[in-house]
């Protein structure tokens, strides 16, 4: 039985990966032909950061899969402290470039786009009971 979980395990984190893979794939091939349709129409204005900004969001979403994959091997599959360190550095690395693919995406740090949302929320005049 514990053979079989271990296998189970395995295939799991092998299919986690795999999809990750294909997240990041298929995110670019989405991401190369809109910015290619946008091009070849003509609507240059902007194409250029929305391409950069599919394509980013197609890595930050692949590499989640990849760091549970990651998760799930070294905690069920192979718990030695081996295993753990060069989780610890493969998860730092990830994130490190997570934080750097989110910042290069929205062009702020992440807390003040909390931060500049409330203030929207805040400064945007109530409509209700106003005529337009």
């Amino acid at each position: 039985m514990d053979e079989t979980l271990s296998q189970a395990l395995h295939w799991t984190t092998r299919g986690i990966e795999i999809a990750g893979i294909l997240v990041i794939v298929v995110g670019t091939i989405i991401a190369t032909i809109t910015f290619l349709r946008q091009k070849l129409r003509g609507d240059s204005s902007g194409s250029f950061h929305e391409f950069r900004a599919s394509l980013g969001r197609s890595i930050l979403l692949g590499l989640e899969f990849l760091v549970a994959a990651d998760i799930i091997n070294t905690v069920a599959i192979e718990p030695t402290l081996e295993s753990l360190a060069v989780l610890a550095g493969i998860v730092l690395i990830r994130t490190f470039l997570s934080f750097a693919l989110e910042v290069e995406i929205d062009g702020r740090w992440p807390w003040q786009k909390s931060q500049s949302h409330g203030r929207e929320k805040r400064l945007e005049p109530s409509r209700e009971g106003h005529p337009d």
